[in-house]
């Protein structure tokens, strides 16, 4: 779906009338271009010690140009500017996992404010810190929580483009651990263009980073339910660029657009009705028989039936149950009852930001995917001792058929209540999704990942 007034603000006489007005003035997103670097430009990383070196040392091996001292940057790259005018910093890396009391975030922290102005468009800003917990003595406590505060506001500030994000690390987990340098990589790249505001928590020293990192999924084998169009469809994409083999579910009334997806992406085609008691043994046994194994299930699979509570009747509030919770608590069932269901197995759920904030009009589906957050925390217990891990991705206003059916101004008002201004593309769900598909995820287990560009609602 287009975004006109994104289109039009981003260039030429359309921004400048948007800035003389005070308008919103959204700029396009980077989102990934294998042919592209990493980064529009170098990253600073600001902090001391071991593990600020072990992920220079990282970021070094990505191709990624680093500097330590911004003022230095600052000047040197006034006097390399080209036409163009100076160079810009495609990133910061604020190093906080060492923090012991509030008043350790000033230095690091504005340092940071001083190299803002430095940014380039789309870059990004990445915290690294650990996380609060209550066995911190209050003053740790108090600094680790702090990285929450100041990371959600630096977000809002931050303009063209640009995201916030940050890696919250458990005790025990070195700043080099694979799903570290994974979460990092994740949220310095093009695939997180419409996460903001966020963090990663990565809770065990567990997974592995992929020798091709444009091709993380080689050789697994994937599920991606109400995969025939929207969010779905490109979920399946993604997954199969990244080197996955995909079967694409939906209801037989969508068997046309579902086998032009396993088409396109040389899957395979699997029309179910996901709410049927068998549903669970019917994907095991196509994917087992098909593709020899299955590695990775993405619930995307969804309906509303949108009515006030005091209008809300059975026949809506029990259909939306049923499908978008129900159907999934009872798949994953019989997916952890097999032995073959693979030994680090991902579950990944669509959830969405009506479940963390509510929405008017929505109680059955807020309670729904509400039910999918609360799940997934009690099967990443479950899939812990194989290796596996649950987590839901919780999209806010993304661009679909859906979406492109709400009234014009409320439509409006809806994209630019974000702090980037605009609405998120379905790759930018699909992107997350495979992220937490990889085994550079697998010390992050459930957790929620807002895709929602920082939407004024909730965290």
């Amino acid at each position: 779906m287009t975004d006109t007034y994104t289109a039009l603000v981003s260039r030429g006489w359309g921004r400048d009338v948007a800035k003389r007005l005070g308008l919103p003035q959204p700029v396009p997103l980077r989102r990934h271009d294998p042919a592209a670097p990493l980064l529009p430009g170098p990253a600073l990383v600001i902090g001391e010690g071991a593990s600020t070196e072990q992920l220079v040392s990282a970021l070094e091996g990505w191709g990624v140009e680093v500097r330590r001292d911004a003022e230095a940057f600052a000047q040197s790259s006034r006097t390399e500017a080209n036409g163009s005018g100076p160079r810009r910093l495609g990133a910061i890396v604020l190093m906080l996992d060492g923090v012991q009391h509030p008043r350790d975030l000033a230095g690091p922290v504005l340092a940071a404010g001083k190299a803002l102005r430095s940014l380039a468009p789309c870059a990004r800003v990445v915290t690294v810190s650990r996380r609060a917990s209550v066995q911190d003595e209050p003053a740790v406590a108090a600094a680790r929580q702090g990285v929450d505060g100041l990371l959600r506001s630096l977000a809002k500030e931050l303009r063209a483009g640009a995201t916030g994000n940050g890696v919250l690390l458990a005790e025990g987990v070195s700043a080099d651990a694979p799903s570290v340098l994974g979460a990092l990589r994740f949220l310095l790249s093009g695939r997180s263009a419409f996460v903001d505001g966020q963090f990663l928590t990565v809770g065990t020293a567990g997974g592995s980073l992929p020798a091709d990192a444009e091709r993380p999924l080689e050789g697994k084998v994937a599920v991606v339910t109400g995969a025939a169009r929207g969010i779905g469809s490109s979920i399946a994409r993604t997954l199969a660029r990244d080197g996955a083999r995909v079967v694409v579910v939906d209801v037989p009334a969508a068997g046309e657009s579902l086998a032009r997806v396993a088409n396109d992406i040389h899957g395979t085609a699997l029309q179910l009705d996901i709410t049927k008691p068998d549903a669970g043994e019917r994907i095991l046994t196509h994917a087992l028989s098909r593709h020899g194994g299955l590695d990775i299930v993405v619930h995307n699979a969804g309906i509303t039936r949108d009515k006030l509570l005091a209008n809300m009747d059975a026949a809506r509030w029990d259909s939306v149950i049923a499908v978008n919770i129900a159907a999934q608590l009872q798949i994953n069932e019989a997916l952890l009852a097999s032995d073959r269901f693979g030994e680090g197995a991902r579950i990944i759920s669509v959830a969405s930001t009506s479940g963390i904030a509510g929405n008017r009009g929505q109680t059955n589906y807020a309670a729904s995917k509400a039910g999918v957050i609360g799940m997934v925390r009690s099967t990443a217990a479950r899939l812990a001792s194989r290796g596996g891990t649950a987590n839901a991705v919780a999209p806010g206003f993304i661009e679909t058929e859906m979406t492109a059916k709400i009234p014009f101004a409320t439509r409006e008002i809806a994209r630019r209540l974000n702090s980037l201004q605009q609405g998120g593309q379905p790759q930018d769900v699909a992107e997350a999704i495979a992220f937490l598909a990889s085994d550079a995820a697998g010390g992050i287990s459930g957790g929620v990942l807002r895709v929602c560009g920082q939407n004024m609602v909730g965290q």
